[in-house]
């Protein structure tokens, strides 16, 4: 059936692929970045799914870095479309934020006429994601002054690893940017903690 190839593999989208950079989280009142890294701990490109965990580095509210458990979705016409249908966010809410890509705008009209879907992804250059919906704190408590309650749309650029994302939660700052870059970490030396999940 046309639409239903899956992506080839991709160099940056491995387990244990390390991604750095920061979350805009300005707001009318001030502006603010936080530093922020991302590990890949599942990956499977069949079922559409991955994970992971993120690191909030200088939260205001926060002594320490903020760590939490996220799982992910790659649209892939087969498992998952462009449409989330959960968490408040409406077809409207999607486009919206889909169309903050610019690698998003030729598939726009193809999208919002097939509820959701579009034919080429399997050999385009982005792969989106979406719902990296964070699932819980690692290491603080809910009581930390942050919320996890929204999720992110994430665009994936396969030749580079360049991860941007904008974090949706109705109840937050709408269209806080995330910018990633994928890391050499290992090979460089450079490197921030590894956690077990249970």
């Amino acid at each position: 059936m046309p639409g239903q190839a899956l992506p080839p593999p991709c160099t940056f989208l491995n387990v244990g692929q390390a991604y750095t950079g920061t979350q805009n989280v300005s707001s009318s009142q001030k502006d603010e970045a936080w530093k922020v890294n991302v590990r890949l701990q599942g990956c499977d490109i069949q079922h559409g799914y991955l994970c992971g965990s993120m690191e909030a580095l200088n939260v205001p509210s926060a002594e320490t870095p903020v760590v939490t458990f996220w799982e992910g979705e790659i649209v892939d016409n087969k498992n998952y479309t462009f449409f989330t249908g959960q968490w408040d966010a409406t077809t409207e809410t999607d486009v919206k934020h889909w169309s903050k890509f610019p690698s998003f705008l030729p598939l726009k009209e193809e999208v919002q006429k097939d509820g959701g879907r579009s034919l080429d992804l399997a050999n385009y250059p982005y792969i989106f994601m979406q719902r990296w919906k964070e699932k819980f704190f690692v290491n603080v408590g809910t009581d930390c002054g942050l919320t996890i309650a929204g999720f992110y749309y994430v665009c994936f650029t396969r030749s580079n690893g360049i991860v941007n994302g904008y974090y949706y939660d109705p109840n937050s700052s709408p269209f806080q940017k995330l910018e990633l870059k994928a890391t050499n970490e290992g090979r460089s030396g450079h490197s921030f903690a590894t956690y077990q999940f249970q």
